[in-house]
C-alpha cells in the first residue's frame, strides 16, 4: 500500500470517529438545534469478523457492532436480520439488521412477557441500531418516503390506542419535519450500509435518533417509535421480526 493510500485510510478513520462523536455530543445535550453531518459508516473491529447472512439476499451482517466515537458507545448485538420487499412482485429493496445493547446485567427483561413485549421493552430501554443495506441502487429520498409513511401510520395507531395526546402529536411535528429534511435527493449505492442509531433513554435529555452521514434529531417519541415500526404487526420486514422473535425465544 502506497503512502497516499495510507494517508487516505487514516483520514477516513478519523472522520468516522468525528461523525459519531459529533452526533453523540448532540445526544449529550450540547446543542439541540444544530445540524450534524455524518461522514462515514461505523468502523469495523475484530469483533465484527463473525457474520450472519440474510438468506433472502446473501447480504452479511456482523454479529457484533462496535461504533467508534469520542463518546463511548456499547457493543451492539445482532438480534435478527430480514429483507424488506415492496409491491405484489416482491421486489427486494434492502436487508435490515436489528442490533441492541444487551450488555447491561440490569437489562431485566420481564421473564413472563411475550416475545413481542420483550422486543418492545428492549427498544424502549436500550440503545439500538438498525443497519439498512440496499439490495440495489436506490436513493435517500426513496428510503425517506418509506420511513415517513411508516411514522404517519404509527402516529395514527398511537392516537387510536390513546398513547398520543393532541399536545404530544403537535410537539412531534417539528422533529418529524427535521427528520424528513435530513434526507437528500441523492443516490445510495447498492450494498452501502445506512446505520440508524437511537440512544438509550436518559432523565437529562430526550432520546436522539442519529442517521449516519445525514444528522440527528432529539425526540423521545420519534426515536422510539421509529424502531418500533419495524415490529408492529408483521413488521416493515416480516422476516426481520420473525428472526428477532426467534432470538428472543432462545436467548431471553
Amino acid at each position: 500500500m502506497g503512502k497516499s493510500e495510507e494517508d487516505l485510510l487514516r483520514s477516513i478513520a478519523a472522520r468516522r470517529t468525528v461523525f459519531w462523536g459529533s452526533a453523540l455530543a448532540v445526544a449529550a445535550g450540547l446543542t439541540l438545534h444544530s445540524t450534524v453531518h455524518l461522514d462515514a459508516e461505523a468502523a469495523p473491529s475484530p469483533a465484527e469478523e463473525e457474520t450472519r447472512v440474510d438468506p433472502a439476499t446473501s447480504i452479511e451482517f456482523p454479529t457484533k457492532m462496535k461504533i467508534q466515537s469520542r463518546t463511548p458507545l456499547p457493543t451492539f448485538t445482532l438480534m435478527g436480520v430480514g429483507v424488506r420487499t415492496v409491491s405484489f412482485l416482491g421486489i427486494k429493496v434492502y436487508s435490515v439488521g436489528f442490533y441492541a445493547d444487551l450488555n447491561d446485567p440490569k437489562l431485566d427483561v420481564p421473564e413472563d412477557a411475550t416475545p413481542e413485549e420483550k422486543i418492545e421493552y428492549i427498544v424502549r430501554n436500550r440503545a439500538c441500531v438498525l443497519r439498512i443495506i440496499p439490495t440495489r441502487s436506490t436513493s435517500y429520498s426513496h428510503l425517506r418516503d418509506g420511513f415517513m409513511r411508516a411514522l404517519q401510520a404509527r402516529q395514527l395507531l398511537c392516537r387510536q390506542r390513546g398513547q398520543l395526546t393532541p399536545d404530544e402529536e403537535l410537539a412531534i411535528q417539528s422533529p418529524l419535519r427535521k427528520l424528513k429534511s435530513m434526507f437528500p435527493n441523492t443516490p445510495l449505492a447498492k450494498h452501502s450500509p445506512l446505520d440508524i442509531l437511537i440512544t438509550a433513554p436518559s432523565p437529562k435529555q430526550p432520546r436522539t435518533l442519529i442517521v449516519r452521514d445525514l444528522g440527528s434529531v432529539q425526540n423521545d417519541w420519534l426515536a422510539t417509535e421509529f424502531v418500533l415500526t419495524y415490529f408492529e404487526g408483521k413488521g416493515i420486514s416480516p422476516p426481520l421480526k420473525e428472526s428477532v422473535v426467534e432470538y428472543v425465544k432462545t436467548h431471553l
